[in-house]
């Protein structure tokens, strides 16, 4: 009777405000009783919050439910979203889902939103929060963000699988121990890394009370490790979490540049420095590209688990912040409670946790993290009164608390006979100890769905999409003792449903999914995966039948390139079967055939092997001689680069005797030895060979040999020479190391004249003297081995050799002496050393050498001798000392070196310094924003020391000074008013000094002076005051001019300049004129504004008058008869025109103008009903004023 209770009190909910099983969602029900069947709007799923970067779209989803089916409508707190430029909103039907989509997200549409769902019993309202990111606020943090030391920690947890690896943030590095009298440096580093509430805390737990000196001290700790970051990091963003890799590696990265490439990069591990190098194969490696850093651990076991840290010149750069915070919660006994932070920057993971242990994803607790994973999210399950307490959210320090209120759940009782409601607070009801968990299953599989209870004894019910189900239906209900399970065993499509079980008013529900993958039958795939072989040539065809839920994809590929139809692709594809050819397969086909199958629910491939055969491809050269004897020829090769796909059975081999036509087949042998011997050869023959490799499937194109000679002796070594004279050269070398089998029966001496390719044959018997040469001729000269096959291969060619006479090295040079030198080079000058017959001969060319006074070794400036008595020795630093000398050559040699006394300096004759521009400017004027550039050109030898003073002072840290040798710029970026003073610059060396001065004055654009005041006292003058320029007291150059105009002349002239007071007398006025005054400021800039002298504006108004009044008139009858006046007033008067009090403007009888203020009426035909008395009233916002006249018309007389 209680379950039927419950059951019914679900349709006699009465009027009035309740929440819904939705956390968050407050449904509002406006009839006093549901009809049966009928129900409230409410929320089956609300929209989620969002965290979008700026100028990304957004989107709100949300699921809603009721009958009959409600209207949803969106809105913000902070303005409206009708504008439909920026706010769009649509109902997706496949997925039942209303979405509002933000096209442009903008920093002001950060705001609170509300999705409302209406029907005629009521109305449901559920909120969602969007945050945006800004575009440059990654810039904004760069060093906030690092300015507390930290450091990641890799927490290794080891399941049935793998190591699993998350990152949490923690403190650097041990603090140093406390001093007496001194505050412990613990406080420092919490209070540093706390939020500010907590700051009162935890100064009670330190025994601190003096919170304003304390607060004054931790901010400047702040700003100095922000500093610190500041000087090694330039940039830091997408830092990557520490992950596992499929291959077995833990990596964490991030982008960072560095002020200096060369900074010192570390690695901690529980404080302690992990060594680490290039090699990936190492157990702790970094691998940087451009400004990517990625550390990794190699194969990480439990014993790698601790706290991991980068540090910077000790400088750490990893750290995580909250945005928004965890929220405290109420919830419903039974209700689900929601968490939920965002994160600055993103993490896979962050830890959950209560006061006394850590939470975990599952059956009580669902974790989730968004796409862009700065979003993390707790829900608690099914709430109970235990459940309530506080709920912490860390990410590294960082951490975030919120506490979780339950309420018992109370429940209204509905008598059906009465109507009577009895509100009954159920205490000892039963409760879910473990509620039903979402499902996926595929078609075919056997599914179970299962719950706990705290009672054994409690009955329950099961529901599928709301409707009872019982073991008819298809399914099987099992109760065990305290648990129920529910239990499908072959699933299809319309398995899939929300299923609920029901026990005493408590509720469970789950969502169960069916998905349909794409399957293959076993025994097509196990035919489709073994390779296909065929001949070149030849079709090759694949066929795989499958199924799965439509609709479905499906690629073919070859060696990871995608299949396309073509002239030699051919794929043909049905609803349950693919099938693929490839027309006229070549060997270059050969690879790996794969077919991927993807639909909504999943992806499945197969493989197999394409093998093509064909003929090989011919052996590979060079063909190496390993023997070249009298009877006989032995020689290698490599085998053919591809083998057509079948082993390599035998090689052809073929011969020709130079000099025939004739190919001779010397046989086959085994393809396992790619070498031959040919033994049947003539001594002194030379051979040539042919190679084919041959296979299953054919023989392959020949490889031909060069010639190969029989017998033949191998070459001498190098001729050397013995002596040279004018009319002979004498040469010796040695035997062949190959004589070739037989005896070295004498050599063949050849010659080639330098710059020829024509070697001559000196003498067949192989003279060591060769005497047909011509002076001054140079030779080279090579020589072969002859034995009884002929002569062999001839030897390298010996060095050039040159036809003359022996000469004696010659003398030292003389004169030698430094022209002229610099910092990079000096030139030097000597003359020609002395000749003495048989003693020391004329020199050809000289050599000069350097030797830097701490090296011990000479260095030659010229590789080959100069002819000239002159040099320049280049490429020497500057200031450096050197030894030097020169050396003097023939043909016969070096000559002895001749050297100077003592050692050079590099650098130019020494100048006392002094300023080349003689037009340079003293006095500077600059706008205030501006650049100063100020380029001092010198010039001096030695370099000089270059210093600017500002005002007898050294320059400030924000002026740049630049110096080269020959000049020195200072720069100001951006010029302020305390720039302003007396520049000094101050050029020295070891010869003397020069300064020169530079008034430097920072202005801007005057400011206009106030208002100008006028005084009369004495007749023909007129004195003016004004106030002061704004800019007098900073500006001591600033000063007046006064400028006038009359109304004789009507132009502005000046009437005084460079007044430095606040008043002027100006004489010379002449009475009845009109004169006008300016008043300027007046700087280096140029001029202000001016300030004028007063105006006084006169007030034409005035009532309306006449100037000339009506008269009298007497007009004949029949005549025109014409009456008027003068009038005026300002504004213009209205005029109204009366007959014996009569309105006669708008009568057509008469003709009324007013032309200038004169007004005028015109009578045609003047009549005895004419007469009477005529009046004129003016009148305007000032006043009223009338005339009046008596017109008399006389009779006609006959």
């Amino acid at each position: 009777m209680r379950q039927g209770a419950n059951t019914f009190s679900h349709h006699c909910r009465y009027a009035g405000k309740h929440f819904s099983l939705v956390p968050g969602v407050m449904i509002t029900q406006t009839v006093e009783q549901l009809p049966p069947g009928k129900s409230t709007p409410d929320f089956t799923r609300k929209p989620m919050p969002a965290t979008v970067q700026e100028g990304k779209k957004a989107f709100f989803k949300a699921m809603v439910s009721g009958e009959p089916a409600p209207t949803v409508t969106w809105g913000r707190n902070k303005g409206e979203i009708d504008d439909p430029e920026k706010y769009k909103t649509r109902y997706d039907e496949r997925a039942r889902e209303h979405i509002l989509e933000i096209i442009d997200v903008k920093p002001d549409q950060k705001d609170t939103y509300k999705c409302f769902a209406t029907n005629e019993y009521g109305k449901a309202v559920c909120t969602t929060t969007l945050n945006v990111i800004a575009d440059q606020c990654s810039r904004k943090r760069k060093f906030k963000s690092t300015s507390n030391y930290l450091k990641c920690v890799l927490c290794a947890v080891m399941t049935s699988d793998a190591p699993f690896l998350s990152v949490v943030v923690t403190r650097k590095k041990q603090l140093p121990p406390k001093k007496e009298g001194e505050i412990d440096p613990k406080l420092w580093e919490l209070l540093i890394c706390a939020p500010r509430k907590d700051y009162e805390k935890i100064c009670l737990e330190f025994g601190v009370t003096d919170f304003r000196w304390l607060l004054k001290r931790l901010n400047q700790m702040k700003k100095e490790r922000e500093d610190e970051q500041a000087k090694v990091v330039e940039t830091l963003d997408n830092v990557k979490q520490i992950e596992v890799k499929p291959y077995g590696r833990a990596e964490f990265g991030f982008d960072m540049q560095l002020w200096d490439p060369n900074s010192a990069i570390n690695l901690y591990k529980d404080g302690v420095m992990v060594p680490y190098c290039d090699d990936e194969n190492s157990k702790h490696s970094l691998k940087k590209t451009e400004t990517n850093y990625t550390f990794s651990i190699k194969d990480p076991q439990p014993e790698d688990a601790g706290f991991y840290q980068v540090d910077v010149e000790e400088a750490n750069v990893l750290t995580t912040e909250f945005r928004d915070k965890i929220k405290d919660v109420k919830a419903v006994e039974s209700e689900d409670a929601v968490f939920q932070c965002v994160l600055s920057t993103p993490l896979n993971r962050i830890t959950w946790s209560r006061e006394d242990s850590s939470l975990e994803h599952g059956d009580k607790y669902e974790i989730t993290v968004s796409e862009d994973k700065l979003t993390h999210t707790l829900r608690v399950k099914d709430c109970e009164i235990t459940d309530k307490g506080a709920y912490y959210a860390i990410a590294g320090i960082a951490s975030s608390r919120a506490s979780l209120v339950v309420e018992g759940e109370t429940f209204f009782l509905c008598c059906i006979h009465t109507g009577s409601t009895i509100k009954n607070k159920n205490s000892n009801c039963v409760q879910f100890v473990c509620g039903l968990s979402d499902m996926n299953a595929n078609m075919g599989e056997q599914v179970e769905l299962s719950c706990k209870l705290s009672s054994e004894s409690s009955e329950g019910r099961w529901y599928k999409n709301g409707k009872p189900l019982t073991n008819q239906d298809g399914v099987t209900i099992i109760k065990d003792g305290a648990c129920h399970r529910l239990i499908i065993d072959c699933c299809n499509k319309d398995d899939a449903a929300v299923y609920r079980f029901e026990a005493e008013g408590r509720k469970s529900e789950a969502t169960l999914s069916i998905q349909d993958p794409p399957k293959m039958d076993p025994d097509a795939l196990g035919k489709f995966t073994k390779p296909v072989i065929i001949k070149a040539g030849e079709n090759a065809q694949w066929k795989l039948p499958f199924s799965g839920g439509a609709p479905m994809t499906i690629h073919w590929y070859k060696d990871d390139d995608e299949l396309l139809p073509a002239l030699n692709v051919k794929i043909e594809t049905s609803d349950s079967e693919s099938q693929l050819r490839l027309i006229k397969c070549q060997r270059k086909d050969s690879g790996e055939v794969k077919i991927k199958i993807k639909n909504e629910f999943g992806t499945t491939e197969a493989i197999s092997n394409l093998i093509v055969l064909d003929k090989p491809t011919p052996p590979q050269g060079p063909v190496d001689i390993m023997e070249s004897a009298v009877t006989s020829v032995e020689f290698k090769w490599k085998p053919p680069k591809d083998s057509g796909g079948c082993p390599i059975t035998n090689y052809i081999i073929e011969r020709q005797q130079v000099g025939r036509n004739k190919w001779s087949n010397l046989g086959e042998i085994p393809g396992n030895s790619p070498s031959y011997k040919d033994s049947d050869v003539d001594p002194g023959r030379r051979y040539c060979y042919r190679i084919r490799a041959k296979t299953a499937e054919g023989i392959s194109d020949y490889l031909q040999t060069e010639d190969i000679p029989a017998g033949y002796p191998g070459p001498p070594a190098v001729p050397k020479v013995v002596s040279t004279s004018k009319d002979c050269i004498n040469l010796s070398w040695g035997p062949p190391c190959d004589t070739g089998g037989t005896k070295i029966v004498g050599y063949n001496l050849e010659k080639n004249k330098k710059g020829t390719n024509y070697w001559s044959l000196v003498n067949q018997k192989g003279p060591i003297t060769v005497k047909d040469v011509f002076e001054g001729a140079a030779y080279e000269f090579r020589v072969s081995a002859v034995n009884l096959s002929g002569a062999g291969d001839p030897s390298i060619p010996c060095e050039t050799v040159i036809a003359r006479d022996p000469m004696k090295p010659p003398g030292k040079v003389t004169d030698l002496k430094l022209t002229s030198s610099n910092y990079t080079t000096f030139s030097l000058a000597w003359s020609k050393p002395k000749e003495v017959q048989g003693v020391e001969d004329e020199a050809q060319g000289y050599y000069v050498e350097i030797r830097p006074i701490e090296c011990l070794e000479w260095t030659r400036c010229n590789a080959l001798p100069i002819t000239l008595t002159s040099y320049t020795v280049l490429g020497l630093k500057a200031m450096a000392t050197y030894w030097v000398r020169v050396i003097a050559t023939n043909y016969g040699g070096d000559g002895e070196p001749q050297g100077f006394d003592n050692y050079i300096i590099a650098m130019p004759p020494p100048v006392k310094p002094k300023f080349k521009d003689r037009n340079m400017k003293t006095f500077v004027v600059v706008k205030s924003g501006n650049t100063v550039r100020l380029n001092i050109s010198f010039e001096a030898s030695p370099l000089p020391e270059i210093s600017w003073l500002k005002d007898g002072i050294p320059v400030p840290k924000h002026v740049t000074i630049t110096n080269s040798d020959k000049g020195s710029q200072l720069l100001i970026p951006t010029s302020e008013r305390s720039d302003t003073g007396i520049y000094t610059i101050i050029v020295k060396n070891i010869v003397g000094q020069e300064s020169f001065n530079v008034e430097i004055r920072v202005t801007d654009d005057p400011k206009p002076p106030g208002p100008v005041e006028l005084e009369q006292n004495i007749p023909g003058t007129v004195t003016l005051r004004w106030t002061p320029s704004p800019d007098e007291k900073r500006d001591d150059r600033l000063h007046y001019m006064v400028s006038k105009r009359d109304s004789f002349k009507r132009t502005w002239r000046t009437a005084a300049d460079n007044l430095f007071n606040n008043k002027f007398t100006v004489v010379n006025i002449l009475p009845g004129r009109e004169y006008y005054f300016r008043v300027f400021a007046k700087n280096d800039m140029g001029l202000s504004p001016p300030a004028e002298s007063p105006i006084k504006r006169l007030n034409f108004e005035s009532s309306p008058s006449f100037i000339v009044p009506l008269k009298r008139r007497t007009a004949p009858q029949g005549y025109e008869c014409y009456m008027s006046c003068a009038v005026k007033g300002d504004p213009a008067p209205r005029v109204t025109w009366y007959w014996n009090n009569m309105s006669l403007n708008t009568n057509t009888n008469y003709h009324i103008t007013n032309v200038c203020g004169v007004c005028s009426l015109l009578i045609l035909r003047v009549g005895p009903k004419d007469n009477g008395e005529y009046k004129v009233i003016i009148e305007n916002k000032l006043g009223t004023a009338e005339s009046s006249m008596t017109l008399n018309v006389r009779g006609i007389y006959v």
